[in-house]
């Protein structure tokens, strides 16, 4: 399989699982958080998938987005956008580093939804699943373009 069809592949499969219906029972929520996690862990597979594609023709020694992406890391033009998206918080980029960060720390990425009736419930604030599903239709357009540029060299 080559880079590209691995990626497509993890993007397909974590499109898949936050599409998942999640029956009502007494396991409802913790199902939700693990298909949410789950679905998350696939789309780093696929950033890392996509980062081993776009940066082939460097030959690098690693695909660890930490690494790839960091302040310090490769000067090629790939990486160099996908730096700045990062940079900013309200792309997809940023807001799946941000939920990563959260995937790999003790706290996890998906949480508990509050059931009080006495807090007021914010209309714009959209649902983990929501934003992940989001963000993968995001990451797709931004790959099919960084794949043509990469493909010019």
């Amino acid at each position: 399989m080559s880079a590209r069809s691995r990626t497509n592949q993890l993007l397909y499969q974590a499109e898949l699982l936050i599409e998942t219906p999640v029956h009502d029972d007494e396991h409802y929520v913790t199902r939700q958080m693990a298909i949410e996690e789950g679905a998350l862990a696939l789309f780093e597979l696929a950033l890392e998938s996509f980062l081993a594609e776009v940066t082939e023709h460097a030959r690098l020694d690693t695909r660890r987005w930490q690494t790839l992406l960091a302040a310090d890391g490769p000067e090629l033009a790939e990486l160099i956008r996908l730096r700045d998206l990062a940079g900013q918080p309200e792309s997809w980029l940023g807001w799946l580093i941000s939920a990563l960060l959260k995937l790999h720390g003790d706290e996890g990425a998906a949480k508990r939804p509050i059931n009080n009736p006495s807090m007021i419930a914010l209309a714009s604030e959209a649902s983990f699943a929501s934003s992940l599903y989001q963000s993968v239709q995001a990451a797709k357009k931004e790959m099919a373009a960084l794949r043509e540029t990469s493909h010019e060299w």
